[in-house]
């Protein structure tokens, strides 16, 4: 067991990380086979939410199956699921967004993941990114490195990047539109010509690209609890930082920043900077 898992069995008794991990992978591949069951398929159900973003059947489904294996293995922990809301109040809570790029899982775009995540006392611990239609999969638990399959199917760590220049920086904004959104649109325009390349990847690839140590900043806006849990241990472990846009460790900010940690304080002092002509 490790220093982590001993803290942590000490403060909240019960599996340690090693175990929720193990269990986090398993629940990636129940959920991998549910969303690859209808996966580019003619006759997808896709209906609109309240907030006029679109959920399918597969979106569903796939929650239902995380929850199904929650229920019976981890009775007493929490979850809160994009789909389904939150159930349970403890300390430990798991935290699911089925599929993460909905919008190009139904246009059969094979960018999406589902995001797998164990907060305790509200630190996200464990993480597990899983992108069945690339087959491609990240993983981290906090104390244990961060992980993901090679081309040989063999697991081999990960590590960010060690640029350590904004000028030779390579950066995924998201979308135009969410930097829009906040009115920070001219504050992208300054990085966009301050850094190496940009490009707007979306969703949760770029991360997992920057723990990798292909990119040095990933930045997105509008983010939810279950958009980004998963990422930051993940990025965290790599070697990586994972802030708000704010700097603070909040989850619940509605932006994240992640950087190769070497460039963070300088990319937070460029991006909070006075706009100047």
């Amino acid at each position: 067991m490790s220093p982590i898992d001993e803290t942590l069995a000490t403060a909240h008794p019960g599996p340690s990380l090693s175990d929720d991990l193990a269990l986090a992978l398993r629940l990636a591949d129940a959920a991998d086979a549910v969303a690859m069951a209808r996966f580019d398929a003619a006759d997808l159900r896709i209906d609109t939410k309240p907030d006029r973003t679109h959920v399918t059947e597969a979106d569903l489904a796939t929650e239902r199956a995380i929850r199904e294996i929650l229920d019976a293995e981890r009775p007493d922990d929490a979850i809160l699921g994009e789909e389904y809301g939150t159930t349970g109040d403890t300390a430990r809570r798991w935290v699911i967004d089925p599929i993460d790029g909905t919008h190009n899982y139904m246009r059969g775009i094979p960018v999406w993941a589902t995001l797998i995540a164990l907060t305790v006392d509200g630190v996200p611990q464990v993480g597990v990114v899983s992108q069945p239609a690339l087959g491609r999969r990240w993983w981290a638990a906090t104390g244990h490195g961060a992980w993901t399959n090679g081309r040989d199917g063999e697991a081999r760590g990960i590590h960010v990047s060690g640029v350590d220049e904004i000028a030779h920086a390579s950066i995924s904004f998201q979308s135009i539109e969410q930097w829009d959104d906040v009115d920070l649109v001219p504050t992208l325009e300054r990085l966009a010509r301050a850094v190496w390349r940009d490009r707007g990847y979306g969703d949760a690839l770029p991360y997992m690209w920057l723990a990798e140590g292909r990119l040095e900043l990933v930045a997105e806006f509008g983010v939810k609890e279950y958009d980004i849990a998963a990422i930051a241990p993940i990025v965290r472990e790599a070697g990586g930082r994972f802030s708000a846009f704010d700097g603070s460790d909040r989850l619940d900010a509605e932006s994240s920043l992640a950087t190769n940690g070497v460039l963070h304080d300088a990319f937070l002092a460029f991006l909070h900077a006075e706009d100047t002509p």
